[in-house]
């Protein structure tokens, strides 16, 4: 397992295409969502002037209506390719996407552009939910989290880099430029997945659309205690996260004044997250998921306890809340593959039908989570660290409530 190349554990499920070709082409798909996100954040200033937007908080809606459409897609996605297969529904979700984008260039109002962000997300949803159900399909276990790590690792890199390359854009162009771009980059990924992806799930193995057999599905995916679990607590930790890119605009420029340095320092602290996955794929096979996650969850809750005491004496500069926030990030990159994997685990009769729920129920608990505690922001860092430890908190009791009150108990079944 230390050699993620070694063939005597790759699968030949995604030929004609390698490992390392696979684990890039799953990560440039799963990249549209956190692209179309974390570009937008520099130039939300800009969409408020030119739509008149009065309440900068208001500003949030570009974000958190492209995560609803995210959210509520993959109640579809996961059951229409286990039917149809795998390619079909991805390539799909890519055009809309496309479409989408371009929907959102010509936008002649805020509203336009909200239901564009929307489309988007709803495409988006079908890249998330195939690309889990994909690597599903071709490992399983520890395998299926090392492939999972490596694919994060590069997806995670994404938001490091994409503030600031919206920044870039408007440098050169207004914001709608962004949209230009996140267009030509889904064309992109859309003619590579075409050309390159082959379909996994075999003619065999694919399940019907019967409204019973739906429902008995999303049935056995709910009432599987590890399953649900895994899903409710990824949704809370990410509540966290996802309130922290909503505010991220504002804290950075309104209670920090770094202006346009923003995506430099948003960035540092996003690395975090990018080398967790790294060190995560080269650990998770002999330490296991549940080692390496319950670990980050307590990291997690420990961050989120320092940054409220801290905000709450008056005693958070830049410095200390850059470190915590890379603390969080990193910890939250140690967490995410193994969630799912460990969510995925139990499923992979139904790989679809479960990738579909699991990213709708965390998707959407995120964006309550998050909506509320970024709609709370009051120009103090105090909503944001409250939000994020209560959260934290939550995370921490689901997962003891799924394995039963017992932490960091490895796998004692064999690895297939």
């Amino acid at each position: 397992m230390s050699d993620v190349n070694a063939d005597s554990w790759v699968s030949s499920g995604h030929r004609p295409m390698g490992f390392p070709e696979f684990v890039i082409v799953i990560a440039s798909i799963m990249a549209l969502n956190p692209l179309a996100m974390d570009m937008m954040l520099p130039a939300l200033p800009n969409i408020g002037a030119a739509f008149d937007i009065p309440v900068a908080n208001h500003l949030q809606l570009v974000l958190s209506t492209f995560l609803i459409g995210f959210g509520a897609g993959q109640f579809i996605m996961g059951p229409l390719s286990d039917r149809f297969g795998r390619r079909p529904v991805l390539l799909g979700g890519m055009a809309v996407y496309a479409v989408a984008s371009v929907l959102a260039v010509a936008a002649p109002s805020f509203e336009t552009l909200l239901l564009a962000r929307a489309l988007q997300g709803l495409g988006t949803s079908a890249t998330r939910v195939i690309a889990t159900s994909i690597v599903r399909d071709c490992y399983a276990g520890r395998r299926m989290a090392s492939v999972m790590s490596l694919a994060m690792m590069i997806f995670i890199a994404v938001p490091v880099i994409a503030p600031s390359f919206g920044q870039a854009v408007l440098l050169v162009t207004q914001w709608r430029g962004i949209f230009v771009v996140l267009m030509l980059y889904g064309i992109i990924a859309l003619a590579w997945s075409v050309w390159r992806l082959p379909e996994t799930l075999p003619e065999t193995e694919r399940r019907s659309l019967a409204p019973a057999d739906v429902l008995a599905a999303f049935r056995q995916t709910v009432t599987n205690r590890q399953t649900i679990g895994y899903a409710t607590a990824a949704g809370a930790v990410m509540g966290a996260l996802f309130a922290f890119v909503f505010s991220a605009q504002q804290i950075f420029t309104g209670i920090y004044h770094l202006g346009r340095y923003f995506p430099l320092a948003f960035a540092a602290i996003a690395a975090g997250t990018a080398v967790a996955g790294f060190l995560n794929s080269q650990l998770v096979g002999r330490l296991g998921m549940r080692v390496i996650s319950h670990g980050a969850l307590s990291l997690y809750a420990a961050v989120a306890g320092v940054m409220l005491l801290t905000e709450s004496l008056g005693m958070l500069p830049l410095p200390l809340f850059m470190v915590l926030s890379a603390l969080m990030m990193f910890s939250f990159g140690m967490m995410v593959a193994n969630f799912t994997a460990l969510a995925m685990e139990p499923q992979g009769h139904i790989a679809g039908t479960a990738s579909s729920l699991y990213g709708s129920i965390t998707t959407l608990i995120g964006i309550a989570v998050g909506t509320a505690i970024g709609q709370s922001f009051d120009g103090t860092l105090l909503p944001f660290s409250l939000g994020f430890f209560l959260s934290t908190l939550a995370a921490l009791a689901i997962v003891l409530v799924a394995e039963k009150g017992r932490l960091f108990k490895p796998h004692h079944r064999p690895i297939v």
